[in-house]
């Protein structure tokens, strides 16, 4: 880490493979939108000879999409690897979205990585979702290491955003977040503003010039030592007190100096433990040069401190049917279990699932066994299938270059595996096993779709499934109550991407209507109805006559039917008759179209005739009983009502609670939690939280979030009712 004066980049467009998991590293990057994240990955390709001139990655692609929407924000949307070589190691770049509305892409990128680099722009400081993705990492124990960028903006002040970082992630340790090399100025433009040319490695203490283009290495003069004694000593303390040497500390306090090359190696082990986070800076190259500002100490901090897949745990392996396995142990010859991380569809090979290796090695042509586990409700149905796997390969931008085989701890491109979803397990054909799905984030923006012609309609099953194939992030809902297709979605963001995925890629077209929540009537008061069914038209006629009374019961008791007919007023044989046709009614609803509920219903007397009489006559006065009992009774519109759970920053708790109540929510209680953060309790009809995802993102700057489940349904107050009346009225 900055003690070296050269390095042995990999040739560009070659693909990369690994033999072993010892030479992986597969490494995530994390930062909000417009951080650098995609040039910093176009600027590690460059340094590392995978591309031979800065933009050529493209969409660093695992899988392309050719869509225009996504083709425009491609870099913004999805997962993406770049797979380079850097010293015989194979680095696996994640590209993960800095939206919000793609977080389950940067879920798939935190299972498929073994260490972290969090971007942060120089311009734009550490945003509150940033500091949620650490916390996850943290809860986890995923090393990272933080990269600072943007550095030719006018105020960039590298030194001043080390401090920021410090204070975002640091924690109750701002000493373990400290940089490793300090900046070295240019000279003063005419605004005052002085750009970083350089580096100052403050533990090999060696300057790295990069205002040349390519990087230079050489001894800093007197006058710059002293410049940088301070940091260098704190970092030195840093090190030291992360170090397994516990009398390091004593002879370094002792006035013994500490040689750097133990220095170096505490600081790996530190850093591929998660007990140490450096700070560094990287900046693209100048045209012409290969190697961009701090690429190549990045490179090799990725190369010697983060930690290689066998030192990452395996999450849990069970078989299909529950039984724990341990395979804690990443193997190339143990059994195999790898998990498809994302898929999408290619124009020209179809599905394409990149896929990391957990134990054993993925081959081509042979037969693997596909389990698919725990997200039925998302649209994913529970499957075991065996398939064959197709070609494997490694990304190059657009390009998919052929791999022999993807070892254990690596990551690979798998084709043809049609019915593997996202999430799903890779095993063994005879000895088939699951691995704990990753945890993905809830939709709960619905978005109500219908198709928009007949040829549509036809399609639209297909491309909704095939949509729910590629996004375990988007849950698929057929509403029995509305009769309404709604995707489920993380955001606006998101939906429409996922509209313009049915459209451009399954040539669906879709129009959005407006959601509908499921209404519910009930009787506010008790009443009676009489139904009367006789008809004479030659021949047998139709004759039934009943009586019923109804009467409110307490919420969630249904439709309850009860018999007290007297002296065979009504035949036994048509009491079900009854029965049936005031449930068929009440499914149908009464004042409002919405289905009665919390009822009950007693048939009290009635007539027949000997011959006129039938099951169906009997139906259809049942049905009449009840319109006639609801035409002189109260009737009230209920709503469903949504347990609502917000985990907020303690600064946004007042105007979460104002919002909630707005909402005719009722605020049932906070309970604060760690780090500056409390969750916020209450009860808000749904009605009101169609598009609180989106709402709550705004009021919180993007640092809370929420989740929800169905309590109960209540009346809705009268003014809200009739409102809703007049709505479905004009869009009727």
């Amino acid at each position: 880490m900055g003690d070296k004066a050269h390095t042995h980049p990999g040739a560009a467009g070659r693909a990369v493979a690994a033999d072993h998991p010892a030479s992986v590293r597969n490494v995530v990057l994390v930062g909000h939108s417009g951080s650098g994240k995609t040039t910093l990955v176009e600027a590690l390709a460059l340094t590392a000879g995978a591309v031979n001139r800065a933009g050529r990655v493209e969409d660093g692609g695992t899988v392309s999409d050719y869509d225009d929407i996504e083709h425009r924000q491609q870099r913004s949307v999805q997962l993406s690897l770049v797979p380079v070589e850097w010293d015989g190691i194979k680095i696996n770049l994640l590209d993960t979205p800095g939206y919000a509305d793609f977080v389950g892409e940067l879920r798939a990128g935190l299972r498929a990585a073994d260490a972290a680099l969090f971007v942060v722009s120089a311009s734009d400081g550490v945003d509150g979702s940033t500091r949620m993705v650490w916390e996850e990492c943290a809860a986890v124990g995923m090393p990272r290491a933080i990269v600072v960028t943007h550095l030719e903006a006018a105020r960039a002040d590298l030194e001043q955003m080390t401090g920021v970082c410090a204070q975002a992630f640091g924690g109750d340790d701002p000493d373990a977040v400290l940089p490793l090399y300090l900046p070295l100025h240019g000279p003063q433009a005419p605004d005052g503003h002085a750009p970083v040319t350089g580096l100052i490695g403050l533990l090999s203490q060696k300057l790295f010039d990069y205002s040349g283009g390519d990087r230079v290495e050489s001894e800093p003069g007197e006058e710059e030592l002293p410049l940088i004694e301070e940091a260098r000593n704190r970092l030195i303390e840093g090190i030291i007190a992360e170090s397994e040497d516990e009398t390091l500390m004593d002879r370094y306090v002792g006035g013994e100096p500490i040689d750097v090359k133990t220095l170096i190696e505490d600081l790996e082990r530190a850093v591929a433990r998660g007990s140490f986070f450096p700070v560094l800076a990287a900046a693209p190259a100048t045209d012409g040069a290969r190697q961009g500002l701090g690429t190549v100490e990045l490179l090799e901090l990725i190369t010697r401190g983060f930690p290689t897949p066998l030192e990452r745990r395996t999450p849990s392996v069970t078989t299909p049917d529950g039984r724990p396995r341990d395979l804690t142990v990443c193997d190339p010859s143990g059994p195999l279990v790898a998990e498809v991380v994302k898929t999408a569809s290619d124009p020209y090979v179809g599905r394409v699932s990149l896929v990391r290796v957990f134990s054993g090695t993925l081959r081509p042509d042979e037969t693997v066994h596909v389990s698919g586990h725990g997200l039925a409700d998302r649209g994913h149905e529970d499957h075991d299938v065996d398939e064959r796997v197709g070609a494997l390969s490694t990304p190059f931008g657009k390009q998919q270059r052929p791999v022999g085989h993807a070892v254990a701890g690596d990551l690979a491109c798998v084709a043809k595996l049609n019915r593997a979803e996202t999430g799903d397990t890779l095993s063994a054909k005879n000895d088939p096993l699951l691995m704990e799905p990753w945890q993905m984030p809830d939709p709960l923006l619905p978005i109500a779709i219908q198709a928009h012609s007949k040829p549509d309609e036809d399609k639209l099953s297909q491309g909704l499934s095939r949509l729910a194939a590629e996004d375990p992030t988007m849950r698929l809902e057929q509403n029995q109550d509305t009769h309404q297709v709604v995707l489920w979605c993380l955001g606006e963001a998101h939906a429409d991407v996922a509209l313009e995925r049915l459209r451009n890629r399954y040539g669906v077209q879709v129009d959005v209507v407006a959601h509908r929540v499921p209404l519910r009537e009930t009787f506010a008061t008790k009443s009676g109805g009489r139904g009367r069914h006789v008809k004479q038209s030659g021949g047998h006629g139709q004759f039934a006559i009943c009586e019923i009374e109804v009467e409110p019961l307490p919420g969630g008791s249904g439709v309850e039917f009860v018999d007290k007919v007297v002296g065979g007023a009504v035949p036994r044989q048509f009491i079900p008759s009854v029965e049936k046709g005031v449930r068929a009614q009440a499914a149908r609803g009464l004042a409002s179209g919405h289905p009665l509920v919390d009822v009950r219903i007693t048939l009290l007397d009635g007539k027949a005739h000997s011959v006129d009489s039938s099951d169906a006559a009997f139906q259809t006065a049942g049905a009449l009983a009840l319109r006639e009992a609801a035409a002189e009774a109260r009737i009230h519109l209920l709503e469903p009502v949504a347990e609502v759970s917000v985990l907020v920053g303690d600064e946004y708790v007042g105007a979460v609670m104002s919002d909630l109540s707005g909402r005719r929510g009722r605020v049932l209680g906070t309970e604060q939690t760690s780090g500056g953060r409390t969750v916020v309790r209450a009860e808000v009809p749904e009605i009101e939280i169609g598009r609180y995802s989106v709402d709550l993102r705004s009021l919180s700057h993007g640092t809370a979030r929420f989740d929800r489940a169905y309590a109960r349904h209540e009346p809705m107050p009268p003014q809200v009712a009739e409102r809703l009346r007049q709505l479905e009225k004009e869009a009727s």
